[in-house]
């Protein structure tokens, strides 16, 4: 087999799905060949890719629980000296001076025991001290400091060695994706899940959050802002200590007992992930760490996010990589997340970032030498194969999400096939698409062939999670669907006990009506925003300067839906019976649907998917009681969910039971219907959607 043979079968799998690659193959390849490059680099330089990733357990600082030994390893090129201070020796930079390992920037030290016990305490304030080559002292939090607090009488955040007494024992096994269930993401930020105008804790939401998640029936929970960020406000996009959780929502023992508890539950939990940028915060952040621009991160302008005031990490660099894998593998590891939801993808992924560049789809703008950024792909694979080791390893199933807005081919293939190797990508372009609808078109205007279009719109063979709004529709300056809807009257029409007005009889309809059609049309994995579900009455605002420091809105309501009076309990409602949908007969992780009518001036539309059929009628006055629909499968049909049903906030115009008490059937004829081998008439009132099923698949 010839080089160039043996070069294209690294991207064969990629190039069969999608020949429209073949012109950029060599870029491909290079990106390929770049990967292998560092992935046999790293396992002749380091012994392997997961001994590498398992640096955290050197780096930093550690406690030997036999010896009562601790030691203090760091990378800190450039500099003349470095001591470990803090109040176990009064900040005393000559009494606690790491040695010089080799000239490549490794120091480390070795602290015997005290009297039999550990030399620094548990929960105690320390930092690395460096001195300069012009013989300036500056003193920084250790980069691996797995906590950091802060009080409000300190602005900045403190270092702690994290050594408590006993450490957390994990009861539950991980669990798995039952398929063809597909991945149904529930988005949640700890600080907000509390009805309470204050911080929310890991207890509370272990206690009271995640029993609403396992009612409603969601699999996999994503948690926003665990890393340690000093800005709140940042909804946790400024990091600045990798390796800690957010001191302000509780202890890791608090996070790990949640993590835990939600596996007992059956349902995983995924870490969003920040290694597209870090803080600029020197103090109590990783910049400017050893007195120079270029720890971890490019010097100069490429170091630099001008937008989100930030920098940038270096890829190329082995000590980045060091850093950044060993920070997954350490989520993966001590806390037991499933994997993770990576932001900022798109930014990595090129050297302009995605700034002011629109994405027509065009191939080019994704293997242009000079816009792709080759050395973040190479750790997203990197990262991606450590995933993939340490999943075979201990046989436990982790998953990846990318954040990007560009619709990079191959990012959602294995590494395998010439991928880059993510399990799915978020389906941004969707939440755009409805927000755009309920702004700027009356009902009537309303254009199924573009809805289904974008719903659809998705590259062969790479999974998407498909959603209606995430936290980024939710935050004050935009509008979440439910206030699109209902803000006339959300704070005066919710209530069972006034009369359902037209405004929020709409509401009610087209909220339901659109996830589901999102749900069962838009991807192989669903995700929904914490709140949104119910119809949260009011945006995300954290408390900043141009608020008072207000935290009225940097909360959710969930007592909401606890009230029997009060109409945002059928949204919950309805919400749990579409996840069922997926968890009784699989909807997701299937094939994408045949859709087999959109008929725009009846505003309805009926797709296909594994078996289930679901009918849309989108007309807002117009109800059909003998509608004709095409099906491919004869026989006879239960509906399994109908979003008119009265515990849902409809009007229960379907019959769903005959007069003895049995399921209403619907039966095929033969004669064939839009393009489906067998025909079916069915009742839908308008503003409705119902899904149907064969009988003798419907679960009792």
């Amino acid at each position: 087999m010839s080089s160039n043979d043996n070069d294209r079968a690294l991207i064969k799998g990629a190039l069969d799905l999608d020949p429209w690659l073949e012109p950029f193959q060599q870029g491909l390849i290079y990106r390929q060949k770049e990967f292998r490059k560092w992935y046999n680099q790293l396992n002749e330089s380091e012994g392997s890719l997961l001994k590498f990733s398992d640096s955290y357990k050197t780096y930093g600082l550690h406690a030997n629980q036999q010896t009562k030994e601790i030691t203090c390893t760091q990378y800190i090129p450039e500099v003349e000296e470095v001591s470990l201070v803090g109040e176990f020796n009064d900040w005393n930079v000559e009494s606690h001076k790491l040695a010089k390992v080799n000239n490549f920037g490794l120091w480390s030290i070795t602290i015997p025991p005290i009297n039999g016990q550990f030399a620094i305490p548990h929960d105690s304030k320390y930092k690395i001290a460096m001195k300069l080559p012009n013989g300036e002292r500056i003193y920084r939090l250790d980069p691996w400091a797995q906590r950091a607090t802060n009080t409000k009488q300190e602005v900045l955040y403190q270092g702690r060695f994290w050594n408590p007494p006993t450490s957390y024992q994990f009861k539950n096994q991980r669990p798995k994706i039952h398929r063809p269930q597909g991945i149904r993401i529930y988005e949640a930020h700890i600080g907000i899940s509390t009805p309470e105008p204050t911080i929310g804790s890991y207890k509370n939401f272990t206690q009271n959050i995640l029993p609403k998640i396992h009612q409603l029936g969601y699999n996999t929970i994503q948690l926003m802002a665990i890393m340690e960020h000093a800005y709140y406000a940042s909804f946790g996009y400024q990091i600045t200590s990798f390796f800690a959780i957010s001191s302000r929502f509780g202890t890791p023992e608090d996070l790990k007992e949640l993590i835990d508890t939600a596996h007992g539950l059956g349902i995983r939990v995924l870490l969003d992930v920040v290694h597209s940028h870090s803080s600029k915060n020197v103090e109590d952040g990783l910049n400017m760490f050893n007195g120079t621009d270029h720890y971890l991160f490019h010097g100069g302008p490429k170091g630099n996010h001008d937008l989100w005031d930030s920098r940038l990490f270096n890829y190329a660099n082995h000590e980045t990589l060091r850093f950044l894998l060993s920070n997954l593998k350490f989520f993966i590891d001590v806390y037991q997340f499933d994997g993770f939801r990576f932001d900022g993808v798109t930014s990595m992924l090129y050297k302009h970032h995605g700034l002011s560049f629109g994405f027509s789809g065009d191939y080019n703008e994704y293997f242009n030498p000079d816009w792709v950024e080759t050395e973040a792909i190479t750790y997203l694979m990197l990262a991606h194969k450590m995933m993939e080791e340490l999943g075979q390893q201990q046989n436990i199933e982790l998953t990846s999400i990318a954040e990007d807005v560009s619709g990079m081919p191959t990012l959602c293939l294995p590494i395998s096939q010439g991928g880059i190797g993510f399990d799915y990508r978020l389906s941004m372009a969707i939440p755009d698409m409805w927000i755009k609808i309920l702004k700027h078109l009356s009902d009537d205007q309303w254009d199924l062939h573009n809805i289904v279009h974008t719903l659809t719109n998705r590259r062969h063979g790479e999974k998407c999670i498909s959603y209606c709004e995430s936290h980024d529709q939710a935050l004050v300056g935009d509008k979440t669907i439910a206030f699109w809807l209902m803000d006339k009257e959300m704070y005066t029409h919710m209530s069972t006990l006034s009369p359902l007005t037209p405004i929020i009889d709409r509401g009610l309809s087209l909220h339901k009506m659109i996830r589901l059609i999102t749900f069962g049309l838009g991807g192989e994995g669903y995700l929904n925003f914490e709140g949104n579900e119910f119809g949260h009455p009011e945006w995300l605002d954290f408390p900043r300067e141009g608020n008072g420091e207000s935290y009225h809105y940097a909360r959710r309501q969930f007592n909401l839906i606890d009230d029997e009076l009060l109409r945002y309990k059928f949204l919950f409602k309805f919400d749990s019976a579409m996840q069922a949908v997926d968890e009784n007969y699989g909807v997701l992780d299937t094939p994408q649907a045949y859709v087999s009518l959109k008929h725009e001036s009846d505003k309805v539309l009926v797709f296909e998917r594994n078996g289930l059929v679901f009918v849309f009628n989108f007309h807002p006055t117009q109800s059909y009681p003998d509608y004709k629909i095409g099906v491919d499968v004869a026989g006879t049909y239960e509906v399994v969910l109908n979003s008119d049903r009265e515990e849902f906030g409809g009007h229960s115009r379907i019959q769903e039971v005959n007069e003895k008490g049995q399921p209403q059937q619907y039966f095929t004829n033969d004669d064939g219907w839009n393009h489906r081998r067998n025909s079916m008439m069915v009742y839908i009132p308008c503003r409705t959607a119902i899904v149907l099923q064969l009988s003798n698949k419907v679960k009792k």
